[in-house]
């Protein structure tokens, strides 16, 4: 069992959703990086989704887009990213990191990328632009390394797609809940409400929900009906809008607020 199975499966016991928050590797710069995810521990966070910095992340809504940027003024690679995680699994053996980004970097980085992923500590992978029926390969070299293959599951993904995913992912799938990129619109809840049982029949695996839930309110009522929670774009913006050195702080009260909601949901 991964780290990140072995997650859900404890969460299970404790009748709790999953707190999944996305941060870009080296935004606002890199030395943020570290503290910034043990922030997002201390606030509630679950399993930590770490972008890989991109200079086209086609998926992305301009506030993530911004992050890649900042970053990448930084010269942060993806080398430089497992430096990271491997830094952060010194003081942190226990959180799940998945790493989320585009095919480009991983196919730049070389055929070490699995074994160098599960040296640094990495647990998951999910590549945006990587369709599951395309990369079998892909995911049995990750699960090879005891990484988990995940996979994006949409709107408009068909009944074929919810089979290649079943076949090949594993660790949870991630449900894009609207049409467009990150940040750009409001989640309808009564949609999501309605997909995720169906999808979770078919995949066999948890669900978790990302692309606009932006505060407390929303990612409780997901929370009811899913089995976590992604939050991406609302963490960025409040770390651009923090002073100097407030960042860290001010993302695991916001955390904190929207952990607090979800477990008040879920077990009320």
């Amino acid at each position: 069992m991964s780290r990140i199975q072995a997650k859900f499966a404890e969460l299970k016991t404790q009748n709790r959703k999953a707190l999944i928050p996305f941060i870009t590797a080296g935004d606002p710069e890199p030395a943020q990086t570290l503290p910034l995810m043990r922030a997002l521990v201390a606030g509630g966070a679950d399993i930590i989704e770490l972008g890989i910095p991109f200079s086209d992340p086609m998926a992305d809504g301009p506030t993530i887009q911004r992050a890649s940027e900042r970053a990448l003024a930084y010269g942060v690679s993806l080398r430089i990213v497992l430096g990271m995680v491997r830094e952060f699994r010194k003081g942190d053996a226990i959180t799940p990191v998945v790493l989320m980004g585009y095919a480009n970097p991983i196919e730049a980085y070389g055929e070490s990328f699995a074994a160098d992923s599960k040296t640094a500590g990495v647990d998951g992978v999910l590549i945006v632009d990587y369709p599951p029926e395309e990369c079998v390969g892909f995911a049995e070299q990750m699960r090879a390394y005891g990484l988990d293959p995940i996979f994006l599951l949409a709107p408009t993904s068909v009944e074929s797609r919810f089979a290649d995913v079943a076949r090949i992912g594993s660790g949870y799938i991630y449900y894009v809940s609207l049409m467009g990129v990150t940040g750009s619109a409001t989640i309808d809840l009564d949609e999501v409400a309605r997909r995720i049982p169906a999808i979770r029949d078919k995949v066999g695996m948890p669900v978790g929900v990302g692309f606009g839930i932006r505060d407390a309110a929303s990612a409780a009522k997901i929370a009811r009906v899913a089995d976590a929670v992604v939050i991406g774009s609302k963490i960025i913006e409040t770390i651009e809008q923090s002073p100097t050195g407030e960042a860290p702080a001010r993302v695991t009260a916001f955390l904190r607020e929207v952990r607090t909601a979800m477990d008040n949901e879920v077990q009320a």
